[in-house]
């Protein structure tokens, strides 16, 4: 009549059976369980042949693009840097040879980078610029006005340097004298 509580938590399905019933009953599969810490992967497709050599031909053509850009990279900053000292070397040429004058009031125009541009002389340095004496040469954005030695130093630095420079043998382009005030 009476039932034992084990019994009665057997029959609600919540107690623990015998060992000899837990044998006979069906095993429940265990969850996996992950190795070292690590979690468990399913195992990978093999890959053909052809996905192989895909794969390495990526591989490879990303290594190459790596490695020129890489070589772009240096030769940008080879090129920087020799421009930069190619500018330090002008300015320490030009510093306290510039002849242009506070005094100057006559424009002297030149053509440079599409553009006329002018530089103030006076009187005795315009004879001298319209000689050959004196040239133009630009440093930082600025046009000096220098000695013709020093102007060609200058060029031989860095060419673009050179802004004007007059041969007074040359024969005029356009029938226009040099010194004519426009």
């Amino acid at each position: 009549m009476s039932e034992s509580i084990r019994d009665q938590l057997l029959k609600a399905g919540l107690g623990k059976k015998p060992k000899d019933e837990a044998k006979a009953s069906v095993p429940r599969p265990q969850p996996a369980r992950p190795h070292h810490g690590k979690p468990a992967h399913p195992p990978k497709p093999a890959k053909s042949a052809q996905e192989v050599d895909l794969a390495r031909a990526y591989a490879q053509r990303a290594q190459v693009e790596r490695s020129e850009r890489e070589q772009a990279h240096r030769e940008a900053e080879r090129v920087a840097r020799e421009r930069k000292e190619r500018k330090q070397k002008l300015a320490a040429l030009l510093a306290g040879k510039a002849l242009n004058s506070n005094d100057a009031d006559l424009p002297r125009h030149f053509p440079h980078g599409n553009k006329i541009r002018r530089i103030y002389c006076t009187k005795e340095q315009l004879e001298k610029l319209n000689r050959g004496d004196l040239a133009v040469v630009q440093l930082a954005g600025r046009y000096l006005l220098v000695e013709r030695e020093i102007a060609l130093q200058a060029q031989t630095i860095q060419p673009e340097a050179m802004v004007l420079l007059c041969d007074p043998n040359a024969p005029a382009e356009d029938d226009v004298p040099a010194d004519l005030m426009w």
